[in-house]
């Protein structure tokens, strides 16, 4: 398939204004350059080289100083939040305040369980749609699992995510070294999975364990004369209150494996799992063709796997790290913009229950106990 047969035709050309052109800020300009009629009207971007690298991508847009200069661009039809973590969210109340424009703003919301009520209030009062960028969702081979799983597995009972990846990359003054500005790992990465999660079982979370902590990674860096904190490791345990479970295992230090994602999900009639590749600029050209995405569907009778790769289109493995799924996630949104869907995928309330998965898997490791989800309700 390819990129042609997917881009959204129609006349109507959304006028984009971004606040924050870092690292997957970028990726996201490159993959709204891949949709038809779409233009970068206005870009905030206080650090110089990440300014620089966005004017490469986006050559007409205007560069402004401020969040109140971007939304005094009278032409935007819409806002792309990819700042640091913890700056979303008075960030969104900066632009309910101001001017309540349709938001895709990237994952985690917010960074703290004390931000969690301001989150709530944000979400029953803002007028125009918000989106959470949560783009493993739409990973072609997650996709793939969740539209399948049901028939797979005769309804999931057991859900199981690993990932074994690169450790943090370095970003804008290191922001991203330290659990007071990211959330801790299991906010800010792992949100993903804790949203996968109530996103496949269909249910909300009752309960947390967790083990982890740091035992390898960024113990030889200082910023600011700092030793970062974020944890590159560890075990959680969901309970969920259908009475499935489900499992994360993260390592950060294992960026040697075929695949960086695997998912496996159990039920009475049958497995499905899916095999998702890391970034492919990331694979040794000595080791030839980067692994391409897999499914693998294990009914119990008869039995017999059945393996079905998933290729991605390679245009959109070029505009991003993600296999594709930034693409898809901005198709999502433009529809939703263009109200052509009702409402976004991604809501302000998933967002909300990822991080506080995050923040209960975090305070698990921390304090030794397992943690009720009803300590942040």
């Amino acid at each position: 398939m390819t990129t042609e047969t997917l881009v959204r035709a129609t006349t109507r050309t959304l006028n984009y204004g971004i606040i924050g052109c870092g690292m997957m800020g970028q990726e996201h300009l490159r993959n709204i350059a891949l949709l038809d009629n779409t233009a970068i009207g206005a870009i905030f971007e206080p650090d110089a080289e990440m300014r620089a690298h966005a004017r490469k991508l986006a050559p007409n847009a205007q560069f402004v100083d401020s969040i109140d200069a971007l939304l005094d661009v009278e032409d935007l039809d819409c806002l792309l939040i990819a700042s640091p973590n913890f700056r979303h969210l008075e960030q969104l109340q900066a632009i309910a305040a101001r001017r309540p424009l349709p938001i895709l703003v990237e994952k985690p919301l917010f960074t703290d369980a004390t931000q969690a009520a301001q989150i709530s209030e944000f979400a029953a009062t803002y007028p125009a749609p918000v989106w959470v960028a949560m783009e493993y969702r739409y990973m072609p081979p997650v996709a793939k699992l969740l539209e399948q799983a049901d028939a797979a597995t005769g309804g999931i009972k057991m859900l199981t995510i690993r990932e074994h990846r690169f450790p943090f990359l370095h970003k804008v003054g290191d922001w991203n070294r330290f659990n007071s500005q990211t959330g801790g790992t299991f906010v800010e990465k792992c949100c993903h999975f804790f949203d996968l999660m109530r996103l496949a079982l269909k249910s909300n979370p009752v309960r947390v364990m967790a083990m982890g902590g740091q035992a390898v990674n960024h113990f030889d860096e200082k910023v600011d004369g700092k030793t970062p904190d974020v944890f590159d490791h560890g075990y959680v345990i969901v309970d969920f209150e259908n009475g499935s479970r489900a499992m994360l295992e993260l390592c950060m230090f294992a960026e040697g494996a075929r695949f960086q994602e695997e998912i496996s999900a159990v039920g009475p009639t049958g497995k499905i799992e899916a095999f998702v590749p890391g970034p492919g600029r990331f694979w040794p050209a000595s080791l030839g063709e980067a692994p391409v995405p897999e499914v693998i569907i294990s009914p119990r009778s008869p039995k017999g796997p059945r393996l079905e790769p998933v290729p991605v289109d390679p245009t959109l493995l070029e505009a991003g790290d993600h296999n594709g799924s930034t693409f898809y996630q901005h198709q999502g949104f433009a529809a939703l913009v263009r109200n052509e869907i009702s409402a976004a995928s991604v809501t302000v309330s998933d967002g909300y229950w990822a991080v506080l998965m995050g923040l209960a898997a975090q305070r698990s490791m921390e304090e030794r106990r397992c943690v009720e989800m009803s300590e942040f309700l």
